[in-house]
């Protein structure tokens, strides 16, 4: 039986570029879909968030504000309520440790990039799993929590690496728009990763050895199978 470590963001609000504060939190498709052929395969998965606080689902996420239809937002909800007792009660970051799993999976939201992409206790966890080969996975906005990640030299450990995120494109279109503290996709191309954006709203899943990345909701149950798939060829 496969491990899977799923990090969720613990925050619940972001500062925007003006300084004002934005509600947010995990993206609900990112972290039930994902979760759901995750479990279905019959792997082991566990909830970690920063300091093991219950993380908050973001409610544009279950909204059609946020593009997301009644009866998709329905499912989703009933599954996140079925998991309920495993969001409530994470692992704390701190206390995870990489060689006890398979794989590192990272769902989005906008709430990454308020705690994941600073986290010291994410990016320990990140660089030893990548030393060690295991499957790193993040999703959409997710992505960001790769930043947490530096060599002892101050450099991304991603560096070089060819991945995907939620684009500069898409947050112009559906997210944040110029009031997002960094444009995720910009902010990796800065660090160094080579960027490999689908179009707009595409399923997209980019893979580059044992590094998996989603770009948006969309790719959500794609990236999950991806990591799956790549746990089962070892």
């Amino acid at each position: 039986m496969s491990k899977i470590l799923m990090v969720v963001s613990g925050a619940d609000s972001l500062t925007l570029a003006d300084g004002t504060t934005h509600p947010t939190g995990f993206w609900a498709e990112e972290v039930a879909a994902s979760h759901e052929v995750l479990a279905a395969s019959g792997a082991e998965v566990t909830i970690a968030t920063p300091g093991a606080v219950r993380p908050t689902v973001d409610a544009l996420s279950l909204d059609e504000r946020g593009g997301v239809p009644p009866g998709e937002a329905q499912r989703f909800r009933a599954y996140l309520d079925g998991i309920a007792n495993r969001l409530g009660h994470p692992l704390s970051l701190a206390e995870a440790r990489a060689d006890d799993y398979d794989a590192i999976y990272i769902p989005g939201g906008h709430a990454p990039m308020a705690d994941l992409a600073q986290d010291a206790d994410l990016g320990r966890l990140l660089n030893e799993a990548d030393a060690r080969g295991k499957v790193v996975a993040a999703l959409c906005h997710g992505v960001a929590a790769l930043l947490s990640a530096t060599r002892d030299d101050g450099a991304f450990t991603f560096a070089g690496r060819v991945l995907t995120s939620f684009t500069d494109e898409e947050e112009r279109q559906g997210g944040l728009g110029d009031s997002t503290p960094f444009f995720v996709e910009s902010r990796l191309r800065e660090r160094g990763a080579v960027v490999r954006a689908g179009a707009a709203w595409s399923d997209t899943v980019v893979e580059d050895g044992n590094l998996i990345t989603g770009q948006n909701p969309q790719s959500s149950t794609s990236t999950a199978e991806a990591v799956l798939k790549a746990l089962t060829a070892r």
